[in-house]
């Protein structure tokens, strides 16, 4: 389970808001949800050549809606997916800042949560870069609700919601982190990303 979900939060980075000509639908989120499966089976056996599966924006919002509500942290609803291209993904998702100042601000002057209340938009811009096996995001920019605001926000945000009993302490949101299921790298085009193994 904690390798596939794992693999989830891996393809939900490599993806992030949809447009209206985006349909979503259940079939679309099973679609993603079976090249999951057949990313995951693909691990554990070996192959001379690189393999590749491609995955679409809609099938990845479609996943998010329909089908990865269990996977999400309290407090972090709603979550979508941009895939700009060339590496560049905007995620947008709305967040309790609430819940995140109650079990985790300072309260201090310097605390962005301190600032912001309630269920607000927010979104981030930023580039994945990947390679041999390991990742990266490039931050570019976070909005709350439309309005810039400083990077500072988001990594307590990720550093919050990456907490697991694995993991106490967070994400940083400068980590590299490691690709699961001996993925190698992940091309970010418009509107789909290529894993290859």
């Amino acid at each position: 389970m904690a390798r596939t979900a794992s693999l989830v939060g891996c393809c939900l980075v490599a993806g992030a808001v949809v447009s209206a000509a985006d349909v979503l639908a259940p079939k679309l989120a099973d679609a993603f949800a079976n090249k999951i499966v057949l990313v995951q089976k693909q691990s554990e056996t070996t192959s001379k050549a690189p393999r590749s599966t491609t995955f679409t924006e809609p099938e990845l919002n479609s996943y998010l809606k329909f089908q990865a509500t269990d996977l999400l942290p309290t407090g972090l609803t709603e979550p979508s997916m941009t895939l700009i291209g060339k590496g560049r993904v905007t995620g947008l998702a709305v967040v309790d800042l609430d819940v995140v100042r109650q079990k985790q601000g300072s309260g201090s002057w310097f605390d962005p949560t301190s600032y912001l209340t309630g269920r607000l938009p927010v979104s981030a811009t930023g580039a994945i870069v990947t390679g041999d096996g390991k990742g990266r995001f490039e931050f570019e920019r976070v909005e709350v609700s439309g309005v810039a605001v400083p990077k500072a926000l988001l990594a307590q945000l990720v550093n919050f919601f990456t907490r697991t009993a694995d993991n106490p302490r967070g994400s940083n949101i400068d980590d590299t982190f490691v690709l699961p299921a001996k993925i190698r790298r992940i091309d970010v085009g418009t509107g789909r990303f290529i894993i290859i193994q």
